[in-house]
């Protein structure tokens, strides 16, 4: 029998009509319908690994780590908002549904990041009771679907977040599937039970950001000025949603990039609607800084983060904090490699997160079934998050010490340099070596001085 590896010799395979599309092409011909997955973009795009930084030398004079400081606070929300949230650490979890998750995962979410002093975020279908109960400071998120929106579980938000995009999806909806629909999540987003459900692609109640501005000052007469409105867009045209995000009275803008993950939605929208994290920041920033309101109005990036180097990267571009989703649910045990027979009996592995969109997750995580939910243990799951966390802050602050920074927020642009042409034209950071941007004018200042 030939294997499936076997290529006879003399023969060239397609660039364009590989094999995986020729299998794409075939399913679609066979079944009729499109592909869905979760999971972010699988596609090799320039990315924070594509930028290295200017450790200190003799330019710049290096903070030892055993005796000299480097703090980690930031606030968020300082703009408008009476109670800005204040976290101990430049990193939050993101919005990830109850529906999507099990109520276990969302519970653990919680734990994890209440145990290092930073914010978890409710997703779509509302605020369960043990997320609100675990989690010191909770952010509620306004999406257009009004799955699970209760008035009363946003009065008891620490801050609001208004999605008008995802960046696995900027554009569209995401989709949960009939056998996530249990009793519970049928019930708290209204929806009848075991049937596929498509979110809403945009708010029912305004149209464009002239109206978003008239529901920002509705919901912070509901919360009376309490607390800090975000506005959360896709990585597409970044520049000038983060304009009009700002000019609506956001006290806080957040950034989803491509890299950002789904519960499920189209593979088309994953790998090829809107653009990296790494230029998107960029962007994020120039608006910022257009408006006199970079540092402002804060700015928290979220998609592909998976480490403190991505963390302190995205801070010297100019961000406020970073948000991680896929991370943190590898750190509460998903896709762990002990329950690779376990994934590949439902037609995935360890490490693919391929079909888990079907909520038979062995792990307990993305799941309604609650067999397989209850052997996540909250506490467990949540203490790995926070060691999780904690590493990323260490190596955040590491980095910072080594560029010779008393706190992460004082690294900058000048301490960076890229590794590849793309990644120099995307960030605007000079090519490693030269003091090169493409699309720049050179001068003649040496690259590791400036």
């Amino acid at each position: 029998m030939m294997q499936s590896n076997y290529s006879p010799e003399g023969l060239r395979e397609s660039a364009t009509f590989g094999r995986d599309v020729i299998h794409e092409i075939q399913r679609a011909a066979q079944t009729g319908i499109y592909d869905i997955r979760g999971w972010g973009a699988k596609r090799r795009v320039p990315h924070f690994d594509d930028l290295v930084f200017l450790g200190a030398s003799m330019s710049r004079y290096p903070l030892e780590g055993y005796r000299e400081r480097c703090d980690t606070d930031v606030v968020l929300g300082t703009r408008y908002a009476k109670n800005p949230i204040h976290l101990d650490i430049p990193i939050t979890i993101a919005g990830m549904s109850f529906g999507s998750l099990s109520a276990q995962a969302k519970e653990a979410l919680g734990r994890g990041a209440s145990e290092v002093g930073t914010s978890t975020t409710t997703g779509d279908g509302g605020m369960t009771p043990e997320e609100r109960e675990q989690s010191r400071i909770l952010v509620y998120q306004l999406l257009p679907s009004r799955y699970g929106m209760n008035p009363d579980d946003l009065r008891k938000a620490d801050a609001i977040e208004v999605v008008l995009g995802q960046g696995a999806k900027p554009g569209g909806g995401g989709m949960l599937l009939g056998q996530k629909i249990s009793d519970r999540v049928a019930q708290m987003r209204t929806l009848p039970k075991d049937i596929d459900q498509r979110s809403a692609c945009r708010h029912p109640d305004w149209t464009g950001p002239d109206d978003l501005a008239i529901k920002i000052v509705e919901l912070r007469e509901i919360t009376d000025w309490q607390v800090p409105i975000y506005v959360k867009i896709g990585a597409t045209r970044t520049y000038y949603d983060t304009l009009l995000a700002v000019k609506a009275g956001a006290d806080v803008v957040v950034l989803d990039g491509m890299q950002g993950g789904t519960g499920a939605t189209q593979e088309v929208f994953i790998e090829h609607v809107g653009i990296p994290t790494l230029p998107a920041v960029r962007q994020a920033v120039e608006a910022l800084d257009e408006l006199d309101m970079h540092r402002k109005v804060q700015l928290v990036v979220s998609g592909g983060i998976r480490s403190g180097a991505d963390v302190a990267k995205a801070l010297a571009m100019g961000a406020d904090a970073c948000s991680i989703g896929t991370a943190a649910l590898i750190a509460l045990g998903d896709n762990s490699p002990h329950l690779d027979p376990e994934y590949r009996k439902i037609g995935t592995a360890a490490g693919f997160y391929d079909d888990l969109q079907d909520g038979q997750d062995p792990a307990g995580i993305s799941t309604q079934t609650d067999t397989l939910a209850q052997r996540l243990d909250p506490v467990v799951g949540g203490r790995q998050l926070a060691n999780y966390l904690r590493v990323m802050t260490m190596e955040c602050q590491t980095i910072a010490r080594a560029c010779g920074k008393s706190h992460v927020h004082n690294l900058e642009p000048e301490d960076l340099a890229a590794l590849t042409i793309e990644a120099a034209a995307m960030a605007k950071i000079p090519l490693a070596g030269t003091d090169w941007i493409p699309g720049n004018t050179p001068t003649n200042k040496g690259a590791c001085c400036d």
